[in-house]
């Protein structure tokens, strides 16, 4: 009964996140960080952090495959069952995926119609900077820890996520290196996997 009431608590949760979240993947996962992190302890900042960086790491979209990681270590926390992680996974990815489905069945059926409205142009206009935002707090939240009081806000670094300055040097070369040096993303990730092992 548990294991039923927390798919059907991740199904909601992904669900009102695929249908709030404009701009992509990126745009989600300050979404995503405050349904799984906060309102539902489910997974640490740090875990967070991990899943983040493996999503982005393994094809698909980042929005996507972190809500299949986060919906198999929810499940697989809760359970210890792995093929009950699987299923939380689909439940996950499924829910999130389904309102954007849907919307995008509705526009393309009547995107001929509105594509010239101003109405349309100044709804997508609008939209813009909200993308913005979401994206920048995504970043945001993987870095600092916030806590309201009233309505004052108590930020604090998220030692977890980034535990000491080798992090943020693996983080500055693998900048400059894809910034000036022009290097391949693929190789990138795999210097970062073996620094990584290395260094840690």
């Amino acid at each position: 009964m548990e294991t039923l009431t927390l798919l059907l608590q991740l199904a909601w949760t992904f669900l009102l996140i695929g249908a709030f979240t404009f701009g992509g993947g990126y745009a989600m996962l300050s979404l995503i960080q405050n349904q799984v992190v906060v309102e539902h302890p489910w997974i640490s900042e740090g875990q967070f952090a991990d899943i983040v960086a493996v999503s982005q790491m393994t094809p698909g979209p980042i929005g996507i495959n972190s809500a299949t990681y986060v919906g198999y270590d929810v499940l697989l926390s809760a359970t210890g069952s792995p093929l009950l992680g699987v299923v939380g996974s689909l439940v996950a990815t499924l829910a999130l995926i389904l309102p954007s489905l849907v919307i995008m069945l509705l526009i393309v059926k009547f995107y001929l119609a509105f594509k010239s409205s101003t109405l349309y142009a100044g709804t997508m206009s609008w939209l813009k900077p909200c993308v913005a935002g979401l994206i920048g707090a995504a970043a945001l939240l993987l870095v600092f820890r916030t806590f309201w009081t009233g309505f004052t806000p108590h930020v604090s670094l998220i030692t977890d996520t980034f535990p000491d300055i080798k992090s943020w040097l693996l983080l500055a070369g693998g900048f400059a290196a894809a910034y000036w040096g022009k290097v391949n993303p693929i190789y990138l990730i795999i210097a970062g996997a073996v620094l990584g092992c290395v260094l840690y």
